[in-house]
């Protein structure tokens, strides 16, 4: 413990020396003289705007609001300085209560007037404080008493991957939210869409965490969801052996192709194509067609392909046939 008190001693003399005995003395003056000034700039009168929560109280058990239940209104107020920070540092003006009951206008929807703010906010403040503006100049507030319906989720905006690579399949969690709002609506909204999404240049997997756009007087539950992006690298294939099928053939008839089979070009996915079979495809002849245009051969028609395929081609677009009485 020696050294603490050598230490100790040092710096005192240091401290109290003459020479820093007239510095500790300007330091105290400096000091004496910045709470002055600070005292006489806190007595002056400034405007100062507040952000001040509003948040709808005493709701009805069977009520279910469609917009939220918290606001903002930003008030400007004038005052002596040091009543203003009060305001801003302290917790007595942070918010203010609007009872349910007292502004439902009964018809899906509640109306509080800037008066009716002002009134609420000026019992919060002293008598020396005076309200310059309120804005916005009145809050709405909108509900049902349950009315619902689930719609899907869908994304929206610019989600591309790096070159080479394309997005193989889109998962949704939860693919589908509860909308609460007015019959009008609910029976207009088949789909909701996220906010606009912004994402380029990714080759792994991609999970984003999605708002929900807000709607006036509508509700979403929940009001945020989760999309994966999945990623698989194109490649340029094709599978044979697709059959040939006939369609509007008459009873009685029978179609044959030579060959029975072509092959199918196609781009898509490394994982999707070792999944694929020549009967995911469907190749078809149209007898009307050949019964209005005879020759000696027909043509075929790709009609559909599986989920994750692009840029499908037929090997050949016609072949040979024969007609055949069963």
């Amino acid at each position: 413990m020696g050294w603490l008190r050598a230490t100790y001693q040092v710096v005192r003399n240091f401290l109290f020396s003459i020479v820093n005995k007239e510095f500790l003395i300007f330091l105290f003056f400096l000091s004496l003289s910045g709470v002055f000034w600070l005292m006489m700039t806190l007595n002056e009168t400034y405007e100062q705007e507040i952000n001040i929560t509003t948040r709808i109280a005493n709701i009805p058990k069977n009520v279910v609001l469609t917009s939220d239940s918290t606001d903002t209104v930003r008030v400007t107020v004038s005052d002596k300085g040091w009543v203003l920070i009060t305001y801003l540092y302290g917790e007595r003006l942070r918010s203010v209560k609007l009872n349910f009951r007292n502004y439902d206008r009964g018809n899906g929807a509640g109306l509080v007037s800037a008066t009716e703010i002002r009134k609420l906010i000026e019992q919060q403040l002293d008598a020396s404080s005076k309200i310059i503006s309120i804005k916005p100049d009145k809050l709405e507030f909108f509900y049902n008493h349950g009315l619902r319906k689930r719609v899907p989720v869908h994304w929206t905006g610019r989600v591309i991957p790096e070159h080479l690579y394309f997005i193989s399949r889109v998962a949704y969690s939860p693919d589908s939210v509860d909308v609460y709002a007015s019959q009008e609506k609910l029976d207009s909204i088949r789909v909701v869409y996220t906010e606009p999404l912004n994402y380029v240049g990714f080759r792994d997997t991609l999970t984003v965490d999605c708002q929900l756009p807000k709607t006036r007087g509508v509700r979403y539950v929940p009001d945020r969801v989760k999309i994966g992006f999945f990623t698989d690298v194109l490649t340029e294939a094709s599978i044979d052996g697709v059959p040939i099928t006939c369609i509007n053939m008459p009873a009685g008839k029978v179609l044959r192709t030579f060959p029975a089979k072509v092959k199918v070009n196609f781009v898509t996915g490394v994982s999707r194509y070792h999944s694929l079979r020549p009967e995911d495809f469907t190749i078809v002849v149209d007898y009307r067609e050949i019964a209005q245009h005879p020759s000696e051969k027909c043509n075929i028609y790709l009609k559909s392909v599986p989920q994750g395929i692009s840029r499908a081609t037929l090997d050949v677009k016609q072949v040979d046939y024969l007609i055949e009485e069963e």
